[in-house]
């Protein structure tokens, strides 16, 4: 088992246990842990989560990048391993006893720990509603008995698990705060040598091992057809820290090479020189929508694993766009659909600027409008108010 890290700091201070397993919510984990000590200087933290949270001084107990695994088929061989990192992670609260478990994202090990703390008496967060109301809405019963506090991202959560009976806070969502919709397209162009009349393309393949694997080859042959027909093509593509180096290896061999970013800002700053946007489905979607930027999503996962996927899932669009427009801003290429050559064509297409780039642009702005949090403020204050209430900490 893993030595307990003891956080530094008066011992008799109240302290906060957070549980990330990606790096999305590794970047929610660090702002709440920064508005949280602007709120209750002296409040402590531990708990499992990567660079973000490292740089608030949160050493985690043991690499995020294990718990960063997607679909039936990727998880079933490490069952053993994330089986003992649960069994250390349970071990460690019970000797912290912590004011609260906060479980950011990650509903696979995040509900499983939630199960196994809630008989400690140790009120239990979970920041980041899973998305029960799209598939597998009967888990909500389960979750019952394990959560005291869902901090939910999206206007549209709160009602279907107040239903069930667990308490519900809208915080807003977390892109708000990014800084995505502030990047400098000049600054951005001049860094890398991008002459005039060149096009960028942003390329956003997720933050996961498995996503990469699948998506990356996929992503480069469309950008390749691409090429044929819009010359001058410079794709980007952002590093995301536990898959940097898969990242690297899968686009080595593209052609036209990618710019390849490291931090925040320069990925926000090829945001705004971006014309469009080749992205998975997810959180990145919202984020480039939020920038402005026409994009295409495509996803794919493991064939067995979208079998059973399309058995339950209840709502009609992968995307959180798409989700919160009740319509279908963006195009959705998914599984058989996520081809090279049907992906090139979408983008070339908007690379034209034409209708299309316009009315995505049009249906963004009506999303950005449904983002903020009710009680006014940031997300992440929001998210912060509700931690320290729930943990009878309230801001004095």
């Amino acid at each position: 088992m893993s030595e307990i890290h003891r956080p530094a700091g008066d011992a008799s201070a109240p302290l906060i246990y957070l549980v990330s397993g990606e790096a999305s919510g590794d970047v929610l984990g660090a702002r709440l842990v920064s508005r949280l000590r602007a709120m209750r200087p002296g409040i402590r933290f531990a708990g499992i989560g990567g660079e973000r949270l490292a740089e608030q001084g949160v050493e985690s107990l043991f690499p995020m990048r294990e718990l960063a695994l997607m679909g039936l088929l990727e998880v079933l061989p490490n069952l053993r391993s994330l089986a003992r990192r649960m069994d250390e992670t349970v071990a460690d609260i019970a000797a912290r006893r912590p004011a609260a478990l906060v479980t950011i994202d990650s509903p696979g090990f995040a509900l499983r720990l939630a199960k196994r703390v809630k008989p400690m008496g140790i009120p239990v967060i979970h920041y980041v509603a899973p998305q029960v109301w799209a598939w597998r809405q009967g888990r909500v019963k389960e979750m019952v008995h394990r959560l005291d506090r869902i901090l939910a991202l999206l206007p549209f959560e709160p009602p279907f698990f107040e239903r069930a009976g667990i308490p519900v806070t809208f915080v807003g969502h977390p892109v708000l705060e990014s800084g995505a919709d502030r990047g400098d397209a000049a600054r951005f162009r001049a860094a890398h040598g991008i002459r005039p009349g060149e096009r960028v393309v942003l390329v956003m393949p997720g933050s996961r091992r498995t996503e990469i694997a699948r998506l990356l080859p996929i992503f480069g042959e469309a950008l390749r057809l691409l090429s044929a027909r819009v010359p001058g093509l410079r794709p980007v593509v952002p590093l995301a820290g536990p898959v940097e180096e898969a990242v690297r290896t899968a686009a080595a061999g593209w052609s036209p090479g990618p710019i390849l970013l490291r931090g925040v800002e320069e990925k926000h700053d090829a945001f705004a020189a971006a014309e469009a946007g080749l992205i998975k489905s997810g959180t990145s979607s919202l984020e480039v929508a939020l920038a402005g930027v026409p994009m295409v999503v495509g996803y794919r996962v493991n064939p067995v694993t979208a079998a059973i996927a399309r058995r339950l899932i209840k709502v009609r669009y992968a995307s959180i766009v798409n989700l919160l427009a009740d319509a279908p801003v963006i195009p959705e290429l998914l599984q058989g659909d996520c081809r090279p050559d049907r992906l090139a064509g979408v983008l070339e297409r908007l690379l034209a600027g034409g209708p299309e780039a316009v009315a995505q642009r049009e249906g963004f702005a009506r999303v950005r409008s449904l983002l903020a949090p009710p009680g006014g403020g940031s997300p992440s204050e929001a998210a912060a108010r509700a931690v320290l209430e729930t943990a009878g900490l309230a801001a004095p």
